[in-house]
């Protein structure tokens, strides 16, 4: 409960300074790429906030009641706000609720803590209606928005909030702490796949998700062979999560360009590093910046209504046009 990873002690001592200087914000947005612990820090300002006797590094007690009601879920003073389905939006019904919850005062004598994640999935009428929490802030309350994406919330909301932006921690720190949680798989690569994200590393280690990025680049590599058709691996593609999956095909574009040109001692995928120079040295260099705009665009499309066959169906062909009449060796593959 009163726990940080070692890459936010940074970030911790500026919510703890807000604690000691008694200026606690109103609304704070807390944002980064994924699998950073921004949730973990938020709870751990939120805990410290609704505990009644903080430690010295401002971390909650852990023993007294307030802090055993929130081991329990059970405080009335901390407000969870989220999607009630996985990839649906905040409604304005739950924003409707939480307005009428702060409209009543805290129930207990220290603050009362709402924390809306992830807040860019406020859609425009639930966003409006919140604005109106920000607008007309009540007593002792402490808002904090929680955002992988902040470039997708209102700039009305923004603006009211006070700001913590979490970057990624630095290399060896990534690998210290993976290579301390006994995963599966090699850190290097775990850490490239994860940009730098050290749990979203250890979900991808403990998940599976670096044999499914294997599979999948073998496919990739069947289409360049021309020994499997785009339209049936687009089918099997549909049953991968296509925000990583993207990720991957548009890594693996991206290395080739730094292969074309000899930078590869910082490839997002080390372990490909001799399939990816073989196929370098083949490509068209102008049609494969074309492929990578095509990647980015579809990457940009992710959150509307496309046709996700047709997007994968659309890339692999041009991935498989952009490979017609050259000829790889036997090495060509995963390692």
């Amino acid at each position: 409960m009163h726990s940080l990873y070692p890459w936010q002690l940074a970030d911790w001592e500026q919510l703890h300074g807000y604690l000691t200087q008694q200026r606690i914000p109103q609304a704070l947005l807390i944002s980064g790429q994924q699998g950073l612990g921004k949730q973990q820090l938020a709870n751990q300002f939120a805990f410290s906030l609704l505990c009644e006797s903080p430690q010295e590094t401002g971390l909650s007690c852990g023993v007294c009641h307030s802090c055993l009601l929130l081991k329990a879920d059970t405080h009335p003073d901390f407000v969870v706000i989220k999607p009630a389905e996985t990839k649906k939006s905040i409604s304005i019904d739950q924003i409707r609720v939480l307005l009428i919850q702060l409209s009543l005062k805290p129930q207990f004598d220290r603050y009362r803590v709402v924390i809306i994640h992830p807040a860019d999935t406020l859609n425009n009428n639930s966003a409006n209606a919140f604005l109106k929490c920000l607008e007309e802030p009540t007593e002792r309350t402490t808002i904090i928005l929680i955002s992988d994406r902040p470039s997708k919330l209102p700039a009305t909301i923004v603006s009211r909030c006070q700001k913590l932006a979490i970057i990624p921690p630095d290399k060896s720190t990534v690998l210290s702490w993976l290579k301390q949680q006994s995963l599966p798989g090699d850190p290097e690569v775990l850490n490239s796949l994860a940009q730098g994200s050290p749990l979203l590393a250890q979900e991808f280690a403990n998940s599976g998700f670096v044999k499914l990025r294997g599979d999948c680049f073998k496919s990739w590599i069947a289409i360049a062979k021309q020994q499997v058709h785009p339209v049936a691996v687009a089918e099997e593609w549909l049953k991968i999560p296509e925000d990583p999956l993207l990720f991957w095909v548009t890594s693996w574009v991206i290395d080739l360009m730094k292969c074309a040109y000899q930078i590869a001692g910082n490839l997002y995928n080390p372990d490909l590093v001799n399939s990816l120079q073989e196929m370098a040295q083949r490509l068209d260099l102008i049609r494969l910046y074309k492929l990578y705009d095509l990647l980015l665009n579809n990457r940009q499309l992710l959150d509307t209504q496309i046709n996700k066959q047709l997007m994968f169906e659309e890339m692999l062909i041009q991935w498989q046009e952009l490979n017609r009449g050259k000829h790889y060796g036997r090495s060509t593959g995963t390692g």
